[in-house]
């Protein structure tokens, strides 16, 4: 048990700094909701992001009944409803207990997996991530010291192709071509190798081990990178936990990710597996929600790029561009040529009562744009995806390099980024607009900057 772990083991680093906070966590959830401008807002956690087509239409009646009748994507796979009635919690939670949505009231906020959206369906990973996803799912559940985690606190199943090794994850599990599995813990560099069988136990042990330092630390870290350690001290107490436990385990170095952490499921038909599409900006109406519950032919995979993807065992060419051409009809986007690809932005006014713009609008209405980044400046920087926000906190923002548009206090805009070729420690990349309508000239500014 946790409780029973010696924290003498733990050592601050001098190279670290630990962030303490006045205050809990209060990221959403279902059952704690949170007051936005719009309206109340709930955050429903879908662990690997998979929903059968009866849980879809359930969130998509209890926005409908309870909200605005919108649900949004977040860049982990779950769904937020806004627009929220006051006092409707016990309602939704009735909703979403019944739809199998709700399995443990005191785990609710804590179970933020992401998964590898494809696996098991186009043969490129190395193992079908599913079964880890049950198990681990179910252990968070059963553990009674998880429930300290944070609601920010993110779990990662990558199926071996490496789509999710970049994404910033607390715990990130990755099948091995040897059968096995890596957990590793932040942006470590180092994993722990385990049995394919033993790692949905051993992520959990990694998160009960980081748990355990915060409480020895004296602060309040909500994440692993927040927690100021000695170098590789969690994944070695991590180690001595899975030894304690009987799990057999060595330390090797960690696989790098094969693929961008912009990069998602490129939309279009794989194959006659699945179909994939991207959401503008993760809002689905509820015609396009309802669409896509329509085309499923069993669940729905929500992607942590803010796409969906409808596995369609044994589709035809036929059958498979019908199905594309009813979702782009709607609104979806089935075109993996689409600068909808790289965008993105928090939801700005009038939602957001600290946003200083209605940065959505501005980001629809610049969209083409967007092409600059693909077509001047160094290679470094081509096609990397923007990202909107109304203020500094760059709410929802992904993993990722990418170039952030970000709200000024006296109007306009300011952009920023680092290409991946930049020195070290260089002044990042940065433009002024006053307008959004500028915002091709600043693109091609600092993409061209040498």
């Amino acid at each position: 048990m946790l409780a029973a772990m010696s924290t003498a083991a733990f050592r601050p680093s001098s190279q670290a700094t630990a962030v303490s906070r006045d205050r809990g966590d209060a990221c959403p959830g279902t059952l704690r909701l949170h007051a936005a401008d719009d309206g109340a807002l709930a955050r429903v956690r879908i662990p690997g992001g998979v929903l059968t087509v009866r849980q879809a239409e359930v969130l998509a009646e209890a926005a409908r009944r309870l909200g605005d009748g919108e649900l949004h994507l977040t860049s982990r796979g779950n769904v937020q409803m806004r627009g929220l009635a006051d006092g409707c919690g016990a309602e939704l939670a009735e909703l979403l207990t019944a739809a199998g949505l709700l399995p443990s009231r005191g785990h609710e906020r804590i179970r933020n997996i992401v998964a590898s959206p494809l696996s098991g369906l186009d043969g490129r990973g190395l193992r079908d991530v599913r079964p880890w996803l049950s198990a681990l799912d179910a252990a968070l559940c059963a553990s009674e010291a998880a429930q300290a985690l944070s609601g920010r606190f993110l779990f990662a199943l990558d199926d071996g192709r490496g789509d999710l090794a970049g994404l910033g994850a607390d715990v990130t599990v990755r099948a091995a071509a040897d059968g096995g599995a890596q957990v590793a813990l932040g942006n470590a560099d180092q994993a722990l190798h385990v049995s394919a069988q033993d790692a949905p136990r051993a992520a959990l042990v990694a998160a009960e081990v980081f748990l355990a330092a915060v409480r020895a630390s004296g602060t309040h870290a909500w994440r692993v990178a927040e927690l100021a350690l000695a170098d590789d001290e969690l994944l070695r107490s991590a180690g001595r936990r899975l030894t304690a436990e009987g799990i057999g385990h060595d330390r090797r170095a960690r696989e790098p990710g094969t693929t961008s952490p912009a990069d998602g499921p490129v939309p279009g038909a794989v194959g006659d597996a699945a179909l994939s599409v991207h959401v503008p900006l993760g809002r689905l109406s509820a015609l396009q929600w309802r669409e896509l519950t329509r085309v499923a032919t069993g669940e729905l995979r929500l992607t942590p790029w803010r796409g969906v993807v409808l596995p369609t065992p044994g589709a035809t060419p036929a059958q498979a561009a019908e199905s594309l051409a009813r979702l782009a009809a709607v609104g979806l986007v089935t075109d993996p040529a689409s600068p909808w690809l790289r965008v993105g932005a928090c939801i700005g006014r009038p939602g957001c009562a600290k946003s200083r713009a209605d940065v959505r609008a501005d980001a629809t209405g610049t969209l083409g744009a967007v092409d600059t980044v693909g077509a001047v400046g160094t290679a470094g920087l081509r096609g990397l995806p923007l990202y909107w926000s109304g203020c500094e906190r760059r709410c929802g923002h992904p993993g990722g390099e990418r170039i952030d548009v970000v709200a000024a206090p006296d109007g306009g805009y300011r952009l920023c980024a680092t290409a991946p070729g930049d020195e070290p420690g260089s002044e990042p990349r940065t433009a002024s607009i006053d307008d959004p309508s500028q915002l091709a000239t600043a693109l091609a500014t600092i993409t061209s900057r040498t």
